[in-house]
C-alpha cells in the first residue's frame, strides 16, 4: 500500500511567513502530518499525478498499473515516478495538452508544468491563499479555490482566522480542459 501520510519529519513548510504546524489549544505545538491530496489524471488517462500535503514532490504512477489486480498493493511503490519539486501544493489539474496546474501555497502561486518536466508560474497574489480547488472551464480559463486551510482554529491554538465569503481566482491559460469518460 502507498504511505499516505508524509513521513518525512524535515519538512517545515512556511505560509505566510509563519511555519505551518498544529497548535492546539492547549498550547501544544506539532509538525503538520498531512496525507495525499493532490490528484489528477492525465489527460489520456493513463498517469495519476498526485502529491503529499507535506512535501514539495511531485509523483506519478501508470493508472493500468492501478488497475492490475496481480499487482500486490505492497509492490505498487516500487513503480512510483518521482517528477521532481514543484512547490507545496494542495489542488492540481490537467489539461487537454498534457500541462498539469498545481497550487503553490508557500508562495500564494499557481504554477504550470509542460509534458516535458518545464514549470513556471502563471499566477501570483498576496491574495491567494491555499489554491485548492481547481478546474478549467470550456472558456479556457483556470478557475481556482482559495480556501485558506493555513488558518483554521487547529492551527492557531483554537482561533479560526479565515476570512470570509473565500475567493475564486481565474486565470487564462488557452487551454481546454482534459477530456472525461
Amino acid at each position: 500500500m502507498i504511505n499516505r501520510q508524509s513521513s518525512n519529519i524535515y519538512f517545515v513548510p512556511k505560509v505566510e511567513g509563519k511555519i505551518f504546524c498544529n497548535r492546539n489549544e492547549d498550547g501544544q505545538v506539532s509538525p503538520i502530518t498531512l496525507g495525499s491530496d493532490g490528484i489528477a489524471i492525465s489527460e489520456n488517462g493513463k498517469i495519476l499525478y498526485y502529491c503529499p500535503l507535506a512535501s514539495r514532490y511531485l509523483y506519478s504512477i501508470e493508472t493500468e498499473l492501478l488497475r492490475d489486480e496481480s499487482i500486490p498493493d505492497s509492490n505498487l511503490c516500487s513503480y512510483v515516478r518521482c517528477l521532481g519539486e514543484k512547490g507545496a501544493s494542495d489542488g492540481m489539474i490537467t489539461d487537454s495538452n498534457g500541462n498539469i496546474y498545481v497550487g503553490d501555497y508557500e508562495n500564494n502561486s499557481i504554477r504550470k508544468i509542460s509534458p516535458e518536466g518545464e514549470m513556471e508560474t502563471i499566477l501570483h497574489s498576496d491574495y491567494l491563499l491555499w489554491p485548492d480547488t481547481f478546474t478549467i472551464g470550456c472558456d479556457k480559463y483556470l478557475y481556482v479555490i482559495v480556501n485558506q486551510l493555513h488558518r483554521q482554529a487547529r492551527y492557531h491554538y483554537g482561533q479560526d482566522m479565515r476570512e470570509k465569503p473565500y475567493s475564486l481566482f481565474k486565470v487564462f491559460i488557452d487551454e481546454m480542459p482534459a477530456p472525461t469518460k
